[in-house]
């Protein structure tokens, strides 16, 4: 083997690579904050005494958490067109990470409610509060902070996983990458950067992460 490395044409377009990275961690920041939305309605769902309410939040559960996430994405770019709902890429996208991220921390959400001594709400109905403001004043807050880390690891995975936007050409590091390589032929090159950009990124989210975990650890 004679292979010799040369980066030159991987630093050249470098602006570009970092411009992906940085659209996938807005990506990731959008889904992960839509899906917690959507995990804590389907948490609460699960949890009702509506029998109906319960059914739908496990199917959908079910489902996505079953579906290859680029099945995902290639259904929702592509298949929803043809029943004349036409969406852009980048929204196209981030509903499909969003309805993914939302059935995962659902679950996650579900046992960091039933982790919740029943004490808590029903002090909380002592002093005035209604059951709503319970859930909202008392319940969520500390269910947040006890899931802090698993909510951690979800968000590095979901910003992994938007690499998957390359599929549907989102202009994101993997994009990029892809571009780089097929331009110059660099293959070990492009790939060995875009693996240090995302270990750097995925390696500073998690020290930022455990700092806020520390912060907001419940002392005990």
């Amino acid at each position: 083997m004679n292979y010799q490395l040369n980066f030159a044409a991987v630093w050249r377009d470098f602006p570009s690579l970092l411009a992906g990275l940085g659209l996938g961690l807005e990506l990731a920041l959008v889904s992960i904050a839509i899906g917690c939305v959507i995990g804590l309605m389907m948490a609460f769902a699960l949890l009702s005494k509506h029998r109906a309410l319960r059914v739908l939040a496990s199917v959908y559960v079910t489902v996505i958490r079953n579906t290859p996430i680029l099945v995902l994405i290639l259904l929702i770019y592509f298949a929803l067109p043809s029943l004349g709902i036409r969406l852009d890429k980048i929204p196209s996208f981030i509903i499909t990470l969003s309805l993914y991220a939302g059935a995962y921390l659902t679950e996650v959400f579900r046992g960091g409610l039933l982790s919740i001594p029943k004490g808590q709400r029903e002090a909380g109905l002592a002093i005035g509060l209604g059951e709503w403001q319970v859930k909202a004043y008392v319940t969520v807050p500390v269910m947040l902070r006890n899931v802090l880390p698993a909510l951690s690891n979800n968000f590095i995975s979901l910003f992994k996983d938007t690499s998957l936007a390359a599929a549907i050409a989102v202009p994101e590091l993997t994009y990029y990458a892809r571009k780089i390589n097929v331009e110059s032929y660099r293959v070990i090159e492009t790939w060995m950067v875009t693996t240090a950009l995302y270990v750097a990124a995925c390696y500073i989210i998690a020290m930022l992460l455990r700092y806020l975990e520390q912060r907001l650890a419940i002392r005990r």
